[in-house]
């Protein structure tokens, strides 16, 4: 038989920290960009996109404005659609990973997030309804970046919800992509050639998803001596235990599992979407999930009635909300550390990891909550300069949001189920996040473009979102409380 030389796993921790990197720069640059849509509609704006909606208008005094309501409502439906399919489509897409596997999956999102480019590419003044389907297909396929890169947390361990939190925060800096674009148009880069630039970028998507991804799933626990990708060489030793699709054999991948790990398998997806831990997550998400997408969608318009329509000071603003998108990346992290700042310190007696991972995530969760409110509560202040503080909290809620909502499904459920569950919660909070329009609407309507009791509203809706909390924390305290129970006993 032959021995392993430790040159393999050196090549496999050098391969593994390449994958863990180049996830990151795919998060950071590409997949949220979507939600940057506040910086792109600046641009699109000055391209006339829309512009036969804008209408003369009588003011008070008897001057003459344009105005621009119909304009804003296009643009609003646009990233309404737009943010609705990133969230439905998700829930096909997890069935689709969790069926096919991580190269399909990749191959699918590349193809659609290469044809939103595309079509941004050759979009105009004259066809602004490419805007409907390049958008969404732009939507969908940065989610399926995030999703399958999600999975490499499971290489490394204890940090396992440190990685998933950040590369979620990448998602959300990315955001900042349209902000760049932007200062380039600026400069006199035309929209056609900076999206033909991303459209060329695919073929770094390509090449990624063949020799730094595997072709299924990266398990978790990970078996011994666990390989994936395409290598010009194979470990006799690692093939022995390994099968080469990426793939480990059931011998190797059952021999690293504890009983716990073991007992969590059992658990159905049935039962895991019957759970109350999945209906007041779903909660927790879609009331925060709905506040964002309404801030981002009209974030625009609300810029132009705070600062009177003055260009420059929208201008200024907008650019503020999108540099401080950057800084997604920086938040989420911390999300993952206080999931994880229980790991490989012991845990009580008879406890499992799975209920110290819950009660780890009772933290993260209420600090979310509070986030919401108090970015919404800044958000439904009328104050120009506020807005700063505003957008601070905005982009700190949402890393903690989307972070937290990842790790939260892969420690409270089984993996084999993640994609599913993952899928699904997205695609039940879309629907729920389709309210966002006819806010929009109620506020350019009846209520004449003050937002105040809309805002007012959703302020005391996101009050819900402490429900989730409250019930995993007294579900960890009724576990410690029976443990205790039963070793009096005993």
């Amino acid at each position: 038989m032959r021995v392993t030389m430790p040159e393999p796993q050196s090549k496999l921790s050098v391969r593994r920290c390449l994958t863990f990197a180049t996830g990151l720069v795919e998060c950071l640059c590409f997949a949220g960009a979507v939600f940057g849509w506040a910086a792109l509609v600046f641009v699109l704006k000055e391209d006339r996109y829309f512009s036969s909606l804008c209408v003369n208008a009588t003011g008070l005094n008897g001057t003459q404005t344009l105005d621009c309501r119909a304009q804003d409502e296009q643009f609003s439906l646009i990233f309404t659609i737009a943010s609705f399919m990133n969230n439905f489509l998700t829930l096909p897409n997890g069935f689709l990973f969790d069926r096919f596997g991580t190269t399909v999956t990749r191959l699918y999102g590349i193809f659609l997030y290469t044809m939103g480019t595309l079509m941004l590419a050759f979009s105009s003044s004259a066809l602004a309804y490419l805007l409907f389907p390049a958008l969404s297909f732009l939507a969908v396929g940065g989610i399926l970046f995030l999703m399958t890169n999600m999975q490499v947390g499971n290489l490394f361990g204890s940090r396992r919800s440190t990685i998933i939190t950040l590369y979620n925060g990448a998602f959300d800096s990315s955001s900042a992509l349209f902000l760049i674009i932007k200062l380039l148009h600026e400069s006199g880069v035309s929209l056609r050639s900076a999206f033909l630039f991303l459209s060329a970028c695919s073929v770094v998507h390509i090449l990624r998803t063949f020799f730094l991804l595997p072709r299924k799933h990266i398990p978790y626990p990970l078996p011994d001596r666990y390989t994936y990708g395409v290598s010009c060489g194979k470990s006799v030793a690692a093939s022995a235990e390994v099968a080469a699709n990426g793939e480990a054999h059931p011998a190797a991948e059952e021999a690293p599992l504890t009983k716990n790990a073991a007992v969590r398998q059992e658990k159905t997806f049935r039962e895991c979407l019957l759970s109350r831990f999945f209906l007041w997550h779903l909660l927790w998400l879609s009331v925060m999930q709905l506040r964002h997408y309404l801030f981002i969608g009209t974030l625009n318009p609300m810029l132009q009635r705070l600062t009177g329509g003055e260009a420059s000071l929208v201008s200024q603003y907008t650019n503020a909300f999108a540099i401080t998108q950057l800084c997604g990346v920086l938040c989420a992290p911390w999300n993952g550390l206080i999931m994880d700042r229980h790991k490989g310190k012991p845990r009580a007696a008879g406890e499992t990891e799975l209920e110290a991972d819950l009660r780890a995530s009772v933290l993260s969760l209420f600090l979310t909550a509070l986030q919401c409110v108090l970015f919404s509560l800044c958000a439904s202040t009328p104050f120009l300069p506020l807005q700063y503080l505003t957008f601070i909290l905005q982009v700190l809620n949402r890393s903690f949001l989307y972070g937290g909502n990842a790790a939260f499904i892969s420690v409270a459920f089984p993996s084999c189920h993640f994609g599913k569950l993952y899928g699904l919660i997205m695609a039940l909070s879309a629907v729920f996040s389709l309210l966002q329009y006819p806010c929009f609407a109620l506020v350019k309507g009846p209520l004449g473009g003050d937002p105040l009791y809309v805002d007012v509203g959703l302020t005391l809706l996101s009050v819900l979102a402490f429900i989730h909390p409250v019930f995993v924390y007294m579900h960890c305290r009724n576990l410690a409380s029976e443990r205790a129970r039963s070793k009096a006993s005993s």
